[in-house]
């Protein structure tokens, strides 16, 4: 595999073993991008810009992230709180009065972030045309009833995480969370990152196709299986886990432009692994002058909010406010780090202790909805060459 990219001295086991996983892991296009303390010491990519195409990955495509979208918006919410514009411990219906409908006036603004707000499928899925209306998914979760007592457990919201921050937002600013992050992040740090793909990068073909890949058999690689429990789980139509994945029926097709312009702050940002990683590195600290959360709020994000086993997912899973904590359910790099994986493949997250900010991104996705084997490995290969 023909590796593009440059990596700094020292993390010459990150492009090795980004090759491996296309040699060996049947990765087909893909790109990783590493900083340390505000500084790019890793920025590689390989193979096609399609999942089943033939022209190359280049320096500068994107694709779309999937649940790693999530990280990037629960960075609103925090900065607003930083700014002093939204309080977490506020009702949610403080702001959007139509939310505390069926039994809701006590879901804080904070259970959106944690996962508590017991909200995760909705009793009438939306069709993906309704989905990519701004207003019907949050109408939707506003009209829903908890179906645990919010505050008092967690599970994941798979869709309806993303609905109910895009309408707070919208509420306290007068705009969603994509045009937020375009202003108020993205364009400040130079990162390729949209919630919300603008037509003219659409037209300059920055994104590729998608598509399900399958890991192939290979003499010497474990292919890991997901627990019995889990895959009952995703097989029961009426469990938690299902409807909260099946809140949009069908699934959407995540290659039709209409999709990708649409802003779903919980599934569809567009990213590249330099726009991914660059984000979080300005989280945790300067990147060319620009930081965007200060140190309370880096604790803030980091703090353990929910743990235990997960209603949703049905493993142990840990939270801060909006990002998912190291543990076995996701690992990172280390105890105090945090981000997102996106379902299938991508991954996005900072580590304050050793500076690190972390981007991959695939056209590949996997059966893996939290860990993925190949970026399992390249975070491997980071922590080993610290």
């Amino acid at each position: 595999m023909n590796v593009n990219g440059t990596v700094a001295e020292g993390f010459e086991p990150v492009r090795d073993v980004f090759a491996w996983n296309f040699e060996a892991l049947g990765d087909r296009g893909a790109a990783v991008a590493v900083y340390r303390d505000g500084r790019k010491v890793v920025d590689l990519w390989a193979g096609t810009r399609d999942v089943d195409g033939t022209e190359p990955w280049a320096r500068g495509t994107a694709q779309i992230v999937r649940s790693a979208t999530k990280g990037v918006a629960a960075a609103v919410p925090l900065l607003l709180h930083q700014r002093g514009d939204l309080d977490l411990d506020a009702p949610v219906a403080e702001y959007w009065p139509e939310f505390k409908a069926r039994g809701k006036e006590r879901v804080l603004v904070r259970h959106i972030l944690n996962h508590r707000a017991g909200l995760p499928v909705l009793d009438r899925p939306l069709t993906p045309e309704e989905s990519l209306d701004p207003l019907k998914g949050p109408a939707a979760v506003a009209a829903q009833a908890p179906v645990w007592e919010p505050g008092t457990d967690h599970g994941y919201h798979a869709l309806t995480y993303g609905w109910m921050l895009d309408e707070v937002v919208r509420r306290v600013t007068g705009a969603g969370a994509g045009a937020w992050i375009a202003r108020e992040i993205a364009g400040p740090l130079g990162a390729e990152f949209w919630l919300g793909l603008p037509r003219d990068e659409e037209a300059a073909g920055r994104t590729g196709r998608v598509g399900r890949i399958e890991t192939p058999e290979r003499e010497g690689v474990l292919r890991v299986r997901p627990k019995r429990s889990v895959v009952e789980a995703f097989d029961d139509p009426d469990s938690l886990t299902r409807r909260a994945f099946a809140a949009v029926t069908p699934h959407p097709d995540q290659n039709d432009p209409a999709y990708r312009a649409s802003a779903l702050p919980a599934a569809n940002g567009i990213a590249t692994a330099d726009g991914l990683a660059r984000i979080y590195a300005a989280l945790i600290g300067e990147v060319d002058g620009t930081r965007l959360f200060d140190p309370a709020t880096v604790e803030l994000a980091r703090a353990e909010e929910s743990a235990g086993p997960d209603r949703v997912l049905v493993v142990n899973t840990r939270f801060g406010l909006g990002y998912m904590l190291h543990g076995s359910a996701s690992p990172f790099l280390g105890a105090g780090s945090f981000g997102h994986p996106g379902r299938g493949g991508s991954l996005g997250f900072a580590d304050p202790e050793t500076g690190i900010a972390f981007g991959y991104v695939t056209n590949g996705f996997r059966k893996s909805v939290t860990a993925d084997p190949r970026a399992q490995a390249l975070v491997r290969a980071v922590r080993a060459a610290l």
